[in-house]
């Protein structure tokens, strides 16, 4: 039996109770199954669960260097493995090779250097007044992770709970299930103690139910989509527990008349198309002044024309597949929606062009002539669609901006910086860049509204773990 069969449950590599058929995992480039892994069940949580209570009272007790260190190591073991778990990332998600090694790889690689940056001075004890206030860690973690970033959002969640002192059950999406057995070899071979750390593979509505609702599970992180995290919700509050919900998002990018305009179109094109479009805080509305409407259209098709879709091994390669055959019936049916709805389509479409290669493929989609209301303008489509907004001013731009349910992440451009953040401040969202910021693993991470509450990344994402104890003296 293949270690991808099986769960990983206090230290050792076990076959799921009830032996159900394993699940299937798919090359969305190809069609081909490329591994199978465990369906996991209620019992199967039920054993790692107890696995991380049996652990906790040792590994919460034990010195913050000693947690440290291992996740020095787990970060030294990554760092080894960076091209394999490229490899992976490419196989089962479809992420072209360079953006599976720079990003998918990169990334979390990046985060766990934060992590280590910022444990030295984590302030997990203070006098205040006559009392002591500490941070302890909740508990037991139970991590639900999604497969558009199938190793990130496994180390934002899981190295941060470790850090201070959590154990944790992982239950990754069983579309990318293979990088989350490889992120446990890796905790395997960084010596992380017997029970920390834990995984079940297997689907939501089993293995993701049963370890929401287990009443010794403390605390529920979940990244992925809203209607998920509106269940995940309903059913952590059965047993009171606590939940960290990243959700989705329709972020705005909102370009003022001043800003360098074929500098902005450029990078608004390039986040929609990152990772074709799966990315929760894409910026898929681009709201432009009436002034340079019709320019910035003209831009964002140019943009969008470089990103052909090709086979995500090929070195050349900017857009890989979707995820899945779902995923594409999705995003298909969201373009569609455009068209019915009276959006111009000026670049791609829901057809499937012949020249296209076998796999789970759309065309960069991009739509002018979007009104607010429309459904492209709403929803979430979670693909490389990009719909193209006219404001008169900057009021009227704020009302689009903020007129979604969602608050991830959004974008602002001006040539004068203190107008481009006084306009971001203005935004109802968890995160603004502004003129093109660059990524910063230390800043805090997650939304408002239905795209969620709680934060990942730097101190916030390792406080997020902890609960405040105040001892009166």
């Amino acid at each position: 039996m293949h270690e991808t069969d099986r769960l990983y449950v206090e230290g050792g590599w076990r076959p799921a109770v009830l032996g159900a058929p394993p699940i299937e995992v798919e090359n969305p480039a190809t069609g081909e199954c490329i591994g199978a892994v465990a369906a996991g069940g209620e019992a199967d949580v039920d054993a790692a669960v107890a696995a991380a209570v049996r652990a906790f009272p040792s590994w919460a007790g034990s010195d913050p260097a000693v947690r440290a260190k291992c996740l020095h190591r787990l970060r030294e073991t990554l760092g080894e493995r960076a091209d394999d778990l490229a490899g992976t990332v490419t196989a089962e998600l479809g992420a072209p090779v360079r953006i599976a090694r720079k990003v998918h790889v990169g990334l979390p690689l990046a985060v766990l250097d934060s992590y280590l940056g910022v444990l030295p001075d984590l302030v997990l004890s203070e006098r205040v007044g006559s009392s002591l206030v500490l941070r302890e860690p909740v508990g037991v973690v139970g991590a639900i992770t999604p497969w558009n970033y199938p190793l990130h959002q496994v180390v934002a969640k899981v190295a941060a709970a470790l850090a201070v002192g959590c154990t944790v059950v992982l239950k990754p999406s069983e579309l990318t299930p293979l990088t989350a057995l490889a992120l446990a070899r890796a905790v395997h071979d960084a010596g992380f103690p017997p029970g920390v750390f834990n995984l079940v593979t297997g689907t939501g509505p089993l293995a993701g139910e049963a370890l929401v609702r287990h009443a010794d599970v403390d605390m529920i992180s979940f990244t992925g989509s809203t209607r998920v995290g509106r269940r995940i919700g309903a059913l952590a509050a059965a047993t009171v527990k606590r939940t960290s919900l990243e959700l989705g998002g329709k972020s705005a990018n909102v370009i003022l008349p001043d800003a360098d305009l074929e500098r902005a179109v450029a990078a608004g094109v390039s986040s929609v198309m990152l990772n074709t479009g799966q990315s929760c805080n894409a910026w898929t509305r681009m709201l432009v002044s009436a002034d340079c409407y019709d320019e910035a259209v003209e831009l964002a098709v140019q943009a969008a024309a470089a990103y052909r879709p090709a086979d995500p091994r090929s070195p050349d390669s900017r857009l890989g597949p979707l995820a899945s055959a779902a995923q594409l019936e999705r995003v298909r049916g969201f373009i569609r929606a455009g068209l019915a709805e009276g959006a111009e389509l000026v670049a791609g479409g829901p057809e499937r062009p012949d020249d296209l290669p076998v796999g789970h493929y759309v065309t960069p989609t991009v739509f002018a002539g979007v009104r607010p209301g429309m459904s492209i303008a709403q929803e979430e489509i979670f693909g490389p669609v990009l719909s193209v907004l006219r404001y008169r001013d900057e009021d009227e731009a704020v009302a689009i901006a903020n007129g979604t349910p969602y608050g991830l992440s959004g974008a602002v451009w001006s040539r004068d910086e203190e107008r481009a953040v006084a306009f971001a401040r203005r935004m109802r969202t968890g995160q603004v860049d502004v003129n093109g910021g660059r990524f910063n693993p230390l800043a805090p991470f997650g939304g408002v509204r239905q795209s969620g509450h709680g934060r990942e990344l730097g101190r916030a994402g390792i406080e997020e773990f902890t609960v405040h104890k105040a001892l009166q003296l």
